[in-house]
């Protein structure tokens, strides 16, 4: 249990941590304090919302994918059993939308232009990479089963 823990835990860090932590923060550098010392927007409350939920969803889904598949949101660690229960019972990619809400939310609190064409970027990335790799996968990997959940799930919404 341990090992599967620190595989999630570096896993976490290398894939959303990068994506929607650390590239966003380069992208920002200096700019990161200026929201916070100027006066109150509702934006920001709504960007800051969009963060959390984000959050959440993306935690949730690691943690669902850890304790009840025995697996890693990475593609190299896969999970063993095809993951169709909590919030994939609603989309087929929740932790994509999850890490997508984290990008929007900084793109609305923060308010740079070149962080809204990064999350466009982002996005697009992500629906290639399902289309073209991840689902052909999961097709593989786990055959008639999976055909029937994309029948009933959508993909994204």
């Amino acid at each position: 249990m341990l090992s599967l823990f620190l595989r999630n835990l570096f896993f976490t860090i290398l894939q959303p941590g990068v994506v929607a932590g650390l590239i966003p923060y380069l992208i920002l550098r200096n700019k990161v304090d200026e929201p916070f010392s100027g006066p109150f927007h509702f934006y920001k409350v709504i960007g800051f919302l969009f963060f959390l939920i984000g959050l959440v969803i993306v935690f949730y889904c690691i943690i669902r994918f850890a304790v009840q598949r025995k697996g890693t949101l990475s593609p190299a660690d896969p999970t063993k059993k095809l993951v169709i229960k909590g919030l994939y019972r609603f989309s087929r990619n929740p932790m994509y939308i999850g890490v997508l809400m984290i990008l929007i939310g900084e793109s609305i609190f923060f308010q740079p232009n070149n962080l809204w064409i990064y999350t466009l970027f982002i996005f697009s990335m992500f629906y290639l990479f399902v289309l073209l790799v991840e689902e052909p996968r999961l097709r593989r990997d786990f055959g008639e089963e999976y055909v029937e959940y994309c029948q009933k799930v959508r993909r994204w919404i």
